[in-house]
């Protein structure tokens, strides 16, 4: 058996796997192990006096998926594209992140990490894990356990 550093340390060699989402410009990342299914445009339906950051209702193998707008919560304008959403699992149960298009999977090295520069506000702060540098980017760390509803709602005004 190998000792537990060793094998910390080879698969930090390895990298991480993550998959590249786009909202505007920007180059979001979510790690494969959490994402439990990319549901390509779905219909989703609004949800009146719901926060803002909320996207709207799915239906989801049965059951009502809660979709949080990651375009809403970095202060985007709204367009008219339909957006895909990427379903993980919550305190709460499923919950879906819509975003304007869901990318390739990559795997980024631990060395290239950088944590939330100081300068960043605090809402953003609370929103990102980090950024990766890519060679001609940058990836911005997402968190699902950041991006649940209930966490967003005990966190955002709403």
């Amino acid at each position: 058996m190998m000792p537990t550093l060793l094998l910390q340390t080879d698969a930090q060699d390895e990298g991480i796997e993550m998959c590249s989402v786009r909202v505007g410009q920007t180059l979001y990342g979510v790690p494969v192990t959490r994402i439990l299914e990319i549901l390509g445009r779905p219909a989703k339906q609004p949800v009146p006096l719901a926060p803002s950051y909320i996207g709207g209702l799915v239906h989801y193998r049965g059951e009502v998926l809660t979709a949080v707008s990651l375009r809403r919560l970095v202060d985007l304008p709204e367009h008219d594209a339909v957006e895909d959403i990427l379903v993980f699992e919550g305190g709460d149960g499923y919950f879906g992140l819509l975003v304007d298009e869901v990318g390739e999977v990559m795997t980024v090295q631990p060395a290239n990490f950088e944590s939330n520069p100081s300068t960043l506000d605090d809402r953003r702060k609370a929103l990102f894990a980090g950024t990766y540098k890519l060679n001609n980017a940058l990836l911005v760390m997402l968190d699902p356990d950041r991006l649940d509803p209930m966490c967003l709602a005990e966190t955002s005004p709403a």
